[in-house]
């Protein structure tokens, strides 16, 4: 009697599908701390530029470096290029698969299903806002700042952009993190069923917040933008750090 051949398991898949999670948690831990790092304007062009500078190092260094800025975005890029090409690989390929998800969700009423469909079609609207925004940062790390930022946002007519990237990013970042709790099991409770309905409404809140936030945000960058138009270009320094006192 032929002993059956031993089919050793095929670990890749699992192991893209780790490289996909870790990588989309690592962006959507980033771009949490990114909107904490741009709506600092907020509370004034003073603390935007302190932590703008801070950023660049000049607080430690005793005069700014951009690279530093550069550095990180260039990780991003890579992260960001990564979890693109990962996530790819679990986009419908044809139309009468895309048919298919569309058919289940909608009549088997699939909430989770058509969360997924969003993250898809935020992913790909991301591919082409996302990478405009990158190129320009990477491209200009040195001009980041309450005014060189709000002209680039209204000046440089970048507003829509980031109007439409600000959507895709929070619906994308949102379902993202709630999708990876449910698959890897964190935060759940006993009950699945209501973890399930916990975790979901914590993802509304949460993209409800980022997406007021933003939107706050943005509207100052268009005030600061437009006034100071006249003067496009001119780089801002805080009335204390040019006079030498303490802010």
């Amino acid at each position: 009697m032929r002993t059956p051949t031993r089919v050793k398991p095929d670990l890749w898949p699992a192991r893209l599908d780790g490289l996909q999670s870790a990588t989309g948690l690592a962006l959507a831990l980033f771009m949490i701390g990114h909107m904490m790092f741009v709506s600092s304007i907020l509370l004034g062009k003073d603390a935007m530029w302190v932590v703008a500078r801070a950023f660049e190092g000049q607080f430690l260094f005793g005069k700014p470096f951009p690279g530093l800025v550069a550095g990180v975005i260039a990780i991003i890029c890579v992260l960001f290029v990564a979890h693109a090409a990962l996530a790819l690989r679990k986009f419908p390929s044809s139309r009468r698969e895309h048919q298919a998800i569309h058919l289940a969700a909608r009549e088997l009423g699939l909430e989770d299903t058509r969360l997924w469909l969003w993250q898809v079609y935020t992913g790909f609207a991301l591919f082409f806002l996302a990478s405009v925004h990158l190129y320009v940062l990477l491209t200009r790390p040195g001009l980041i700042g309450p005014f060189e930022s709000a002209d680039r946002v209204w000046s440089g007519t970048f507003w829509p952009l980031y109007i439409l990237l600000l959507l895709a990013v929070e619906l994308h970042g949102g379902i993202g993190l709630y999708r990876l709790a449910m698959k890897w099991g964190w935060f759940e409770g006993t009950d699945k069923a209501a973890s399930r309905r916990r975790l979901k409404r914590a993802k509304w809140w949460m993209t409800g917040v980022f997406l007021a936030l933003g939107f706050a945000t943005l509207a100052a960058y268009i005030r600061i933008g437009i006034e100071h138009a006249p003067r496009q270009g001119e780089r801002y320094v805080p009335a204390w750090y040019q006079s030498g006192e303490a802010p």
